[in-house]
């Protein structure tokens, strides 16, 4: 399923325009986007959680030369599925 594919449901399914459901997509989007960038985690209920951890630095070799290589230090996404979720996957 792609971005798309959720804007023809919430269009089908809704009173609102394709450009209004797009609106309402992008907003939601870029609202969980700055959450975590802030650090904050995002919660739905039943659904899930997606928070940001730190991956620390490490060593690494290059898959093309053999030669060891660090890899820095990042930031990543992480999702926790929720209860609901888990039992829906699980049926």
């Amino acid at each position: 399923m792609i971005k798309e594919d959720i804007l023809k449901r919430i269009v089908k399914d809704s009173f609102l325009t394709r450009a209004q459901a797009r609106e309402v997509l992008n907003l939601i989007l870029e609202e969980i986007g700055e959450a975590l960038a802030r650090g904050e985690k995002v919660t739905f209920v039943g659904f899930g959680t997606f928070r940001v951890v730190e991956r620390p630095a490490r060593k690494g070799r290059n898959p093309r030369t053999g030669k060891p290589i660090e890899i820095p230090a990042k930031k990543v996404v992480k999702f926790i599925p929720g209860k609901a979720l888990k039992e829906r996957i699980n049926k």
